[in-house]
């Protein structure tokens, strides 16, 4: 029986060599290429074509929404597993539907990772518990009225991400290539939504929450 190949990417040296030295011990998979560039990482996914790529979102230049895109259409054969700090649902939704077969959080131990391997290599959607626990959590929250996290879009969480890196609203627009109205915009509605009062307490509520 062949071994399951894998390609591990992710910008920590120490978290490649600890998933890299984890996953070499067990006889069924076999770590092909370990990177911590993107560009290269897609490069390798289509030279290799590994059977699972386990790829960190926070990733620089490139992040992990446009490496898995080049990924799947490079090597459309490899299955992407999103591992992430973050564990909103929104980041795992996100990545899922960009084509990503499954999501691991960094807390996830080394079982539950290789559950979402063998599960994923055999052609199912691997989330992980503790994306599910949340997931469970705002269903229960919706029955009694709903929450403010639950309705943030996905823009709204890339700018909170930038706002609490300190970017000014210029920066923002810059960043995501939107005009400084449509971000006040944003800014306006995601304190509206979260129920805080300006950027400080935003900042304060976001560190809080561990979105």
């Amino acid at each position: 029986m062949s071994k399951i190949t894998i390609m591990i990417v992710d910008d920590h040296t120490l978290i490649r060599e600890t998933w890299s030295y984890l996953l070499g011990r067990n006889e069924e998979l076999e770590v092909i290429a370990e990177l911590g560039d993107g560009q290269r990482a897609i490069e390798i996914a289509r030279d290799k074509r590994p059977n699972i790529v386990l790829l960190d979102i926070n990733m620089s230049p490139l992040n992990g929404f446009d490496i898995l895109k080049m990924i799947r259409k490079l090597s459309p054969g490899s299955k992407v597993i999103a591992v992430s700090m973050h564990s909103q649902p929104a980041y795992a939704k996100k990545m899922l539907r960009l084509g990503a077969r499954g999501y691991v959080t960094k807390n996830s131990p080394r079982k539950e990772m290789l559950d979402a391997i063998h599960q994923v290599c055999a052609g199912n959607v691997y989330i992980c518990q503790e994306v599910k626990n949340i997931l469970s959590e705002q269903m229960m929250n919706e029955e009694e009225g709903g929450d403010g996290l639950n309705q943030l879009s996905e823009r709204e969480i890339e700018v909170i991400n930038l706002i609490r890196n300190g970017l000014s609203s210029k920066e923002i627009a810059d960043k995501l290539a939107i005009s400084i109205k449509t971000v006040e915009v944003h800014r306006h509605n995601i304190l509206k939504k979260l129920k805080v009062k300006n950027t400080a307490s935003l900042i304060n509520y976001i560190n809080s929450s561990g979105l």
